[in-house]
């Protein structure tokens, strides 16, 4: 990974404004389209970001591709329709039934449970547990720093020794899979079926890579923040993504 170029959201929505016709693009939610908070349930769009996707959706293939449930996307955020809309990493599509877990499957998300509710237990006050349709994910982002940092490497561990599974690391986070997911095949699932190119994406966490990692020369990647990243471009900020949308669709 290296350091991204630095754009303003003007320079970046230049870049961006050839691609429309016939391209997609596409974001993630948390840190891109809504600020960062303590509490998942909390989470919110930013200001004017519904309407300005909705309008932007007129012009071009919109998506999002988040690792939050499909359930949490649609009651916090009720994109317009016109977007496509991934939760779970790509494991679920809104309009879509979610295929069951397997036999095997099944087990192997009950041992990831089991390991992730101790790990709760030993993070304390602060820290909880997700439910997805196939993982957890423990959330130690309001827990005590210096007592969760160790338990999150060893629920990391442990995991990994569980056959079938995929740990994937976030931002005060830790989500424990029991079927393989990345943001990467779902980008490209929609851009194939949609018959869009080129791709821009925009993403700010540590799962955004894999969909960085699977864009093309002629693809516009972004990181959103801070950070070392394989995206080409970077802006600052949430808020720097509603300038940019408002560039998109004045």
């Amino acid at each position: 990974m290296s350091a991204p170029r630095d754009l303003t959201p003007d320079q970046l929505a230049e870049l961006v404004r050839p691609h429309l016709a016939g391209g997609l693009v596409a974001f993630d939610v948390d840190g891109v389209l809504a600020p960062i908070v303590a509490h998942a349930d909390d989470s919110r769009l930013s200001p004017d970001v519904h309407d300005l996707l909705a309008s932007l959706a007129t012009r071009t293939t919109v998506g999002i591709v988040s690792g939050r449930a499909l359930e949490s996307l649609e009651r916090l955020f009720a994109f317009p329709d016109e977007l496509h809309v991934f939760g779970s990493h790509g494991l679920e599509e809104r309009g879509e039934s979610a295929n069951a877990l397997d036999d095997d499957e099944q087990y192997t998300f009950e041992q990831l449970e089991i390991i992730a509710s101790r790990g709760v237990e030993a993070a304390g006050e602060g820290a909880w547990l997700e439910y997805k349709p196939a993982s957890v994910v423990l959330h130690v982002r309001e827990a005590d720093a210096d007592r969760s940092a160790p338990v999150v490497e060893a629920v990391t561990n442990l995991a990994r020794m569980i056959d079938g599974a995929q740990i994937t690391p976030g931002s005060g986070v830790v989500e424990l899979l029991a079927r393989t997911a990345s943001k990467g095949s779902a980008l490209l699932t929609l851009a194939e079926r949609t018959g869009s190119a080129p791709i821009v994406y925009l993403g700010d966490d540590v799962t955004d890579e894999d969909a960085f990692a699977v864009m093309g020369d002629a693809d516009v990647s972004v990181r959103v923040g801070p950070g070392d990243s394989s995206a080409r471009y970077r802006i600052t900020d949430p808020a720097a993504v509603v300038d940019l949308l408002r560039a998109l669709t004045d």
